[in-house]
């Protein structure tokens, strides 16, 4: 929030750095600091689109150093700290959806080390909408609609902000974010090493966290189940990007990854597919960000 008392012509940054949330009451902490109306018409200009400086999306703490592991109400689950970079996105020999490649900046962020299994989910909501039923099995059967039900109900449990991953954070952590070497897949150029896929399924969801990681000790970001991410979908532009959100609205929400009933083609880190916030099915779970 930037509050602008025109009466005297002083400007002052506000930021709300932390949220402490119970069951029971809420407190907010704000920071009031005089800026410059230079200062003030940048840091306006920033905070506009969602993204505070040195913040991951949307406009959260800054993430910093190593890995984080939460346990809400009895279920872990751990945070994996994906530094921030520079990367090509896209791909000019997939889809045309994939292109063009751009270069994009990310700023440092924290992405789920598995998707969301079944556990974590039913611990949150209370409820487990999956058609493949197991505790360490990623939940699936949840909209977008019912993915921000989850991570606000999550922020509100933890007092942390989590949220959908950007299409371009997922991108970057699949890819092996600054530690990247290259390969086709999420962590490997051999699909059956770090995916479960159509091939090697059963044609079911399976436990997380039972293939290789990739370079930054993720798993199964290539197969399993889709992953929802934030952004409305929409066509990529060849220019330079920091920190995109993606089209300001649209049809249909992205997801990625692939899954448990798709070919190799589908788990490719830059593969982009996509439906309304309402679709809901056993393909599509999700991974969270902060």
């Amino acid at each position: 929030v930037i509050m602008k008392p025109d009466h005297n012509r002083q400007y002052f940054l506000v930021r709300q750095d932390a949220i402490f949330c119970s069951t029971s009451n809420a407190s907010q902490e704000f920071y009031f600091k005089p800026v410059s109306e230079q200062s003030y018409s940048s840091e306006f200009s920033r905070l506009r689109s969602g993204l505070s400086a040195g913040s991951s999306y949307p406009g959260g703490r800054t993430a910093s150093g190593s890995n984080r592991t939460f346990t809400v109400k009895g279920v872990s689950f751990t945070m994996v700290y994906v530094q921030g970079g520079t990367f090509q996105m896209g791909s000019d020999t997939g889809d045309s959806d994939e292109k063009p490649i751009h270069s994009v900046t990310l700023s440092p962020y924290y992405i789920g080390q598995t998707e969301v299994t079944q556990e974590l989910w039913e611990a949150v909501m209370g409820t487990n909408p999956s058609y493949f039923k197991g505790s360490k099995r990623p939940v699936e059967h949840v909209s977008w609609n019912d993915c921000q039900d989850f991570v606000n109900e999550l922020s509100r449990l933890t007092g942390e902000r989590f949220h959908l991953p950007t299409e371009a954070q997922w991108e970057f952590a699949a890819r092996g974010g600054v530690k990247s070497t290259g390969c086709n897949y999420a962590g490997s150029n051999a699909i059956a090493t770090v995916a479960w896929y159509t091939d090697n399924s059963g044609s079911e969801t399976h436990t997380v966290a039972t293939k290789s990681p990739n370079e930054l000790g993720i798993y199964d970001m290539s197969g399993n189940v889709w992953e929802w991410c934030q952004d409305w979908k929409g066509s990529y532009s060849s220019s330079a990007q920091t920190n995109p959100v993606g089209p300001s609205s649209g049809s249909n929400r992205v997801f990625r990854g692939g899954g448990w009933g798709n070919s190799a083609a589908f788990c490719r880190p830059a593969n982009r597919s996509g439906d309304t916030p309402s679709y809901a099915g056993d393909r599509l779970g999700l991974r969270l960000a902060l």
